[in-house]
């Protein structure tokens, strides 16, 4: 009887030594694609299920001041900081945008990534900006004097909070 239970207990050690996980296969199948086609910022995250530019402003739209999603979206990089690279603005479509900041400041774009194609992941939100902020991105962002003078009035915003950014190699 005990010769009966070894032989069970190696064969069912062997038979699950043995088994393939696809989900790890696969994991890594992702991964690697992920390393060749993109260049990776923050969280590691997936390019999988990422809503168009489109479908993001309208999520945007359906949201009041203060509501939160977690969502992961694509979009080509209008405008990054020009200091550090410190946010960057993703346009929704002709008109609307999203100003992009990074997670607890803990990662940051290439200064020349304007014009790439990102997914990011993370918070979405909608904020009421103060002048005081407006004329500090747009110092950042290399605006003249004038235009920052131009500045009078606070304005919503659709804002993104990002703890991963996939960058189109």
């Amino acid at each position: 009887m005990r010769v009966f239970f070894k032989f069970l207990a190696v064969a069912i050690l062997f038979v699950t030594a043995c088994k393939t996980d696809k989900k790890s296969t696969e994991s890594n199948e992702d991964q690697t694609e992920i390393a060749t086609n993109f260049d990776t910022f923050g969280a590691v995250i997936s390019a999988d299920n990422a809503l168009s530019s489109k479908e993001m402003l309208t999520k945007f739209n359906s949201l009041q001041v203060g509501d939160t999603i977690n969502i992961k979206f694509a979009s080509s990089i209008k405008e990054v900081c020009s200091k550090k690279g410190c946010w960057m603005k993703l346009p929704l479509d002709q008109e609307a945008e999203t100003m992009v900041r990074f997670k607890d400041y803990g990662f940051f774009m290439p200064l020349d990534s304007k014009d790439r194609e990102v997914i990011v992941e993370g918070k979405a939100f909608v904020t009421e900006v103060s002048v005081e902020d407006l004329k500090h991105y747009a110092e950042d962002a290399g605006k003249s004097a004038e235009e920052i003078a131009k500045i009078t009035t606070p304005k919503k915003e659709f804002a993104f909070e990002a703890n991963g950014v996939l960058m189109k190699k």
